[in-house]
């Protein structure tokens, strides 16, 4: 039976969700792993013409809410530039190249199976392993902007809720809500423009703060689907009007205390990393992250997989 053709629009930007889940039984999507999916997803989004407006990087799946645009709002200095960001300053590309890639670089299937791919690559050479990992092809619809798309990125983030995981969304450090709390939005690979054009609000935080009371409401509803967001958790948060303070923030943050291989100054950091990068059987250099909300800490997180 021939493969229904996937649903796609090329002459406007336009929004999908994406869903892939892996072929190997259980929950095989360990932490460090989510961590290497989500930098292969951030590096991949500098290349590609796409706004990532959310994820959820589950241990069997994942969900991605990405915004397209088409061929011809990809200008050939913009496409240059984005060549050279990923393959090197020194990389020259003009020509029929030229072409080939503005037609690959708005291309949403191009986007996801190098994101599946290297993910696999990545997956079968740390564990000794060989063959598929992902599942059937992908799944995607077409998202409408406004408040379909809203609903959408609420029930992204949920998906932790849902599975018990943590009992607040921005617990959960691989969803966009963990995102933009843990890390700032590191490298701004977030839009946030959360399809609500009436919230008429151009402050980045107050978005995503009006954005996270949209979640909250939403994950007190019990829809029948998994579990809630503790209707105390709500109360607490809408008496706060679900503000994020300096001290919420250096606690969503705390896993750099425990997940991280060195974390001290930077040049602490860049000392005991001359010492120890050995045994990380890389021979790629670090680069030190510095902790929001910490004033002069950073730290360099171990490699999966290391000694």
């Amino acid at each position: 039976m021939a493969r229904i053709a996937r649903f796609v629009r090329n002459d406007q930007p336009t929004v999908y969700h994406v869903v892939s889940r892996t072929a190997l039984p259980g929950l095989p999507i360990k932490a460090a792993d989510k961590d290497y999916l989500l930098n292969h997803i951030r590096r991949l989004a500098t290349l590609y013409f796409v706004d990532v407006l959310g994820f959820a990087l589950m241990d069997n799946h994942f969900h991605l809410v990405v915004r397209m645009y088409p061929e011809s709002e990809l200008s050939d200095m913009e496409l240059r530039r984005r060549y050279k960001a990923y393959y090197g300053e020194d990389q020259e590309i003009d020509g029929e190249l030229l072409n080939r890639y503005r037609e690959r670089l708005t291309s949403l299937g191009a986007f996801i199976k190098d994101i599946k791919q290297g993910f696999t690559r990545f997956y079968n050479t740390k564990y000794n392993r060989r063959g598929y990992f992902w599942g059937e092809r992908f799944k995607s619809m077409i998202v409408q902007d406004g408040r379909t798309l809203v609903n959408l990125l609420a029930y992204v983030d949920l998906n932790p809720i849902r599975a018990g995981v943590v009992g607040k969304p921005e617990d959960y450090t691989w969803c966009s809500l963990g995102y933009h709390l843990q890390t700032g939005n590191k490298d701004d690979l977030l839009s946030v423009d959360f399809g609500l054009r009436e919230w008429n609000e151009f402050d980045s935080r107050e978005i995503v703060r009006k954005y996270r009371e949209f979640v909250y409401e939403t994950g007190a509803v019990d829809a029948g689907k998994g579990a809630v967001i503790d209707q105390k958790v709500v109360d607490r948060e809408r008496k706060r009007k679900f503000k994020v303070s300096r001290a919420d923030r250096f606690r969503s943050r705390s896993r750099y205390f425990t997940d991280a291989g060195i974390i001290g100054s930077k040049e602490f950091v860049g000392e005991v990393f001359d010492k120890v990068k050995h045994l990380l059987g890389s021979k790629d250099e670090r680069k030190f992250t510095p902790v929001s909300g910490v004033d002069g800490v950073y730290s360099m997180k171990r490699l999966s997989g290391a000694a």
